[in-house]
């Protein structure tokens, strides 16, 4: 068989994309300066990335991008900033007592952080036990990977312009890319233009209920580390009580902002450009904002009348209109669009609170947000798939197409979109078992939920599980080999599955 897959021009470009990365490490080395902790290790760091992507550019053979290279190429990227990401947390471990000196753990939580999953093995989670500058760069990652790294190369580095539309589709969280101008770079632009902007009215937002003495552990460190996080709906908190940290009103603030991170932004795009009805008139948006309502009416319902017990994290909810309100919305805008944040260990919530927030993770956000999950156009899809063939088994004989709103869904796209959510439930069922399995091979016993809350957070970049894994827990006690799958898991659930399997099949690489 002959090999048809250009991989040095994939490579290549990987390299450029690494060396790029030695500039967003320089954030986390000015905070380093600024507390005078761990300056050497973004420095060695960023002189390291630079040389490393310089290194293997040279590979270039001048080919253009085809289809099956711009592939390789997502794929390699996203792998790679995670490998190169968890330098620094191993540097920084060296000769101290931190789990992630560990090479597989600090891959685990690089990866972690690049697709915004917010699962953590860090045990402590402090800037007393880590450094500012570590702590900063967690934060960062997450930010990096949320819109896409891709779509900031793009909108970046004119040689990938060229597959900008291509690149962008293989590696953005949903099964389609609106294109909002001519020049796909000039849409790239776009999107993170609104990213940031949303990233720095939260920071300022935050800050600013620090300085009116709303919230007073929230200082301007801890109000741009929690914007990186809550943006790309990653989940990040330089507090092991998460949000829970906080006060109210900070945990309030963030809540729509959650909601806008699971939204679509091109919605926002025409928003901002005049089109005051753009958001209502979307069928995605209109389930999306219906689904947040419906669920955190549920469980505030659930919570008000005594479904989770009074605990010395989140506080009293039964009876309490305004706790099991904020709990309630909080946990459905967080869990719903895979950003992770807690403000309650809803591990100890009861068995009929846990088993709605399972169902709530299983939504997703929208497509092109920072969400993670199957995503809600794909449910809207799946379930007008077969509500379409209930309508057939009595009638036979109509025509009736799939519609979302007054867009005809072609079939090919259907056929895809529920190939799509079969792969992942799939993947998600053979990972429960496998991390039942090889937890129970070490000794470690782990209860269905837990299995099943650990397999559902990786593949659906949402973080934190039930039990011992769950929102104040850690994935630390479990084995290697558990977190390399899980390293696979958050790997492929942020490029959407198919973009990393197929460069594992034969067919990719012949003919």
């Amino acid at each position: 068989m002959n090999t048809i897959v250009q991989w040095r021009k994939s490579v290549a470009l990987t390299g450029s994309v690494v060396k790029y990365l030695s500039v967003a490490m320089l954030v986390p080395l000015v905070v380093a300066l600024y507390y005078g902790e761990d300056a050497g290790v973004f420095g060695v760091s960023i002189v390291g990335t630079v040389l490393l992507g310089v290194a293997v550019e040279r590979l270039d053979p001048g080919t253009d991008l085809r289809e099956r290279e711009a592939l390789l190429f997502v794929a390699l990227t996203w792998f790679a900033v995670a490998v190169v990401g968890a330098v620094p947390y191993v540097l920084a471990g060296m000769g101290t007592a931190s789990t992630l000196a560990d090479p597989v753990n600090a891959l685990f939580e690089s990866m972690s952080g690049f697709s915004t999953t917010g699962a953590t093995v860090m045990g402590e989670i402090s800037t007393d036990r880590h450094s500012h500058a570590v702590m900063m760069w967690r934060q960062l990652t997450q930010w990096l990977g949320g819109m896409g790294i891709i779509v900031l190369m793009v909108a970046i580095l004119p040689e990938l312009a060229v597959n900008g539309a291509q690149l962008i589709s293989e590696e953005a969280p949903g099964p389609s890319l609106e294109k909002l101008t001519p020049r796909i770079a000039e849409t790239a632009r776009i999107l993170w233009q609104a990213y940031f902007a949303f990233t720095v009215l939260l920071a300022g937002i935050l800050y600013g209920l620090h300085l009116t003495g709303y919230a007073p552990n929230m200082d301007l460190y801890n109000a741009v580390a929690h914007a990186f996080s809550t943006l790309p709906t990653g989940g990040f908190s330089t507090k092991g009580e998460s949000i829970a940290a906080f006060s109210a009103a900070v945990q309030w603030v963030i809540i729509p902002f959650m909601v806008v991170a699971g939204t679509n932004f091109a919605l926002f795009w025409y928003l901002f450009d005049g089109d005051v009805r753009a958001p209502l008139e979307d069928t995605e948006f209109r389930a999306y904002a219906g689904a947040t309502a419906v669920f955190t009416a549920v469980l505030f319902g659930l919570l008000f009348s005594g479904a989770a017990p009074s605990l010395a994290i989140g506080g009293t909810t039964e009876g309490v209109v305004e706790n099991a309100l904020r709990q309630a919305a909080f946990q459905v805008a967080s869990l719903m669009n895979s950003t992770g944040y807690a403000t309650s260990d809803f591990a100890q919530w009861t068995p009929h609170s846990q088993l709605l927030l399972i169902l709530v993770m299983f939504v997703g956000g929208s497509a092109g947000s920072t969400g993670g999950g199957i995503k809600v156009v794909r449910w809207l899809i799946v379930l007008k798939a077969l509500q379409r063939e209930l309508f057939h088994a009595s009638h036979p004989d109509a025509v009736q197409p799939v519609r979302l709103g007054d867009i005809v869904v072609d079939e090919e796209a259907i056929r895809g979109v529920v190939g799509f959510t079969l792969l992942y439930l799939v993947l998600f069922a053979l990972a429960t078992v496998f991390i039942s399995l090889d937890a129970s091979r070490v000794g470690i016993t782990l209860t269905p939920l837990e299995a099943v809350g650990a397999s559902l957070a990786a593949i659906g970049n949402i973080g934190p599980a039930f039990g011992r894994l769950g929102p104040f827990g850690s994935y630390l006690m479990l084995p290697d080999t558990t977190k390399a799958l899980m390293i696979l898991l958050m790997w492929a659930g942020r490029l959407e599955i198919i973009t990393v399997l197929v460069v594992f099949t034969r067919s990719f690489w012949s003919r």
